[in-house]
């Protein structure tokens, strides 16, 4: 008996959309909480060839929703982990690691190695730069985003009038107004079904099967099970923010979109701290907040402090912050900006809680 049995005998579905499925190569942005329902669904619905792009580690705080990965897999690579998972269950399928962050220097590469591209991001940047890769290479995009006890998914750059992310919101969302998951919350149920439905977009646009949901933005509220849509339009407005040609994808910066600060990386925090006169590296949290950090090359000045006291930071050159997860640092580091505009200021993506941060390089 074929495992595909119960999927081949649906009407409008049968032997030719299970066939369809297995030569199709579809890429996951993300194997977190979005993508590792998407990865498993796929997986087990016979998608032939699944393309994993992750450059993060599983620590302990993700298994709530990040649901393939267990207590034994806290420091594992997630594209990796969640691959080799994957290929127990399912060895006729192909799997592609790609263990790193999709940037516009590799994204374009990437991505055209794929039928179609699933966006499971947890932030602003990547979204807009994956829908940005999508429209250059016309590939059809489904996308997820959830907030607290909110999710929402839809079919991107796909249908004879397609719309793209930029026709939803045109402008990136200012630092104060961008949260994630690690500062707001969130319960597992909530991205595994946003997740689930993602894989089901993408399962119909393969095989044809019924009508998928483009130009138009599923929403669900978890408190009160309420499910519903909203249309989509094109925007003239969209136009303008999308680069015009591979060239222009390269070299604009998606870093810097959210805000006036500039990300900057563990590796290159630490070594301008040690290496470049006038640089001061800042932990913006409070005294209370864990993991605890203590170095002699790392300043304590709590996020309530500096926002009253910004002479603290103002005879350094190069002013650098980080916090739990890059959020608070960031919109900080927007508020010493427009302080100080002849300096330059960081905020260390991914704050203490990335796999590169001192307290994890340390426990290893």
């Amino acid at each position: 008996m074929s495992r595909f049995e119960r999927q081949t005998i649906l009407p409008d579905f049968g032997h030719e959309g299970q066939q369809k499925l297995k030569a199709a190569r579809v890429l996951v942005v993300g194997a977190g909480g979005l993508g590792c329902p998407a990865l498993l669904h796929l997986a087990a619905a016979g998608v032939g060839t699944i393309g994993i792009a992750d450059g993060d580690n599983i620590s302990e705080s993700n298994l709530n929703r990040q649901t393939l990965f267990g207590q034994q897999h806290t420091g594992r690579p997630k594209a990796e982990t969640a691959a080799e998972l994957l290929k127990e269950k399912y060895p006729d399928i192909t799997f592609n690691v790609i263990p790193e962050f999709l940037n516009n220097k590799n994204a374009l590469e990437i991505l055209s190695g794929y039928d179609l591209v699933l966006d499971g991001s947890d932030n602003f940047g990547t979204r807009y730069m994956i829908n940005d890769a999508c429209m250059l290479l016309n590939k059809p995009l489904v996308m997820g985003a959830i907030y607290q006890y909110e999710g929402q998914v839809t079919v991107f750059n796909y249908g004879e009038t397609p719309v793209n992310y930029r026709d939803l919101y045109p402008d990136p969302p200012q630092s104060h107004e961008v949260p994630n998951c690690s500062e707001t919350g969130v319960l597992g149920v909530l991205p595994g079904l946003i997740g689930t439905l993602q894989a089901t977009e993408a399962i119909k646009i393969i095989s044809g099967l019924g009508k998928v949901l483009t130009n138009k933005v599923l929403f669900y509220n978890l408190k009160t099970s309420g499910f519903f849509e909203v249309a989509v339009s094109p925007n003239s407005d969209s136009e303008k923010g999308i680069p015009s040609s591979e060239d222009a994808f390269r070299s604009k910066d998606y870093n810097i979109t959210c805000g006036l600060s500039e990300n900057i990386s563990w590796e290159k925090a630490l070594d301008w701290k040690q290496n470049l006169k006038s640089s001061i590296l800042v932990d913006i949290r409070e005294p209370d907040e864990e993991p605890l950090l203590k170095r002699e090359d790392i300043d304590q000045i709590p996020i309530s402090v500096l926002a009253e006291d910004q002479e603290r930071v103002r005879s350094f050159e190069n002013i650098i912050l980080f916090c739990k997860s890059g959020q608070r640092s960031d919109r900080m580091a927007g508020e010493l900006k427009k302080q100080f505009p002849e300096k330059k200021v960081f905020s260390v993506e991914g704050g203490i809680l990335h796999p590169a941060s001192p307290v994890n390089s340390e426990e290893k």
